[in-house]
């Protein structure tokens, strides 16, 4: 299944749709939060408690040359098409930030 993607310029708007789908038992493990901007995507986790994608784990950064083909690898390991991943990370390069939902009880809208 193809999981919901949403995406945001704010991040206000990020965190009650998050905190909206945690109300509806919508289990954290299948929110993901990603943008290009690691410090704005921790904050937003923070304020949501929800699990982001962390960028900071050890030995990632020395297995991609540009963030760019780590977000795209991230966002095609969530069932995303490498088109779509190439879209959504020139869309990140703009300052948009991603909600992607894996739950099948969420289809298409967020």
């Amino acid at each position: 299944m193809k999981p919901t993607v949403k995406k945001y310029t704010n991040d206000g708007e990020l965190e009650a749709d998050v905190n909206a789908l945690k109300d509806q038992e919508i289990d954290v493990k299948d929110i993901y939060v990603l943008s290009h901007d690691p410090d704005r995507t921790k904050r937003i986790v923070n304020n949501t408690e929800v699990t982001g994608i962390d960028y900071n784990k050890a030995g990632t950064k020395e297995a991609y040359e540009k963030q760019g083909d780590e977000l795209r690898d991230k966002l095609k390991s969530l069932g995303i098409s490498q088109d779509d991943a190439e879209a959504y990370e020139e869309e990140m390069d703009e300052g948009k930030v991603f909600l992607i939902v894996t739950d099948e009880r969420v289809k298409g809208e967020i």
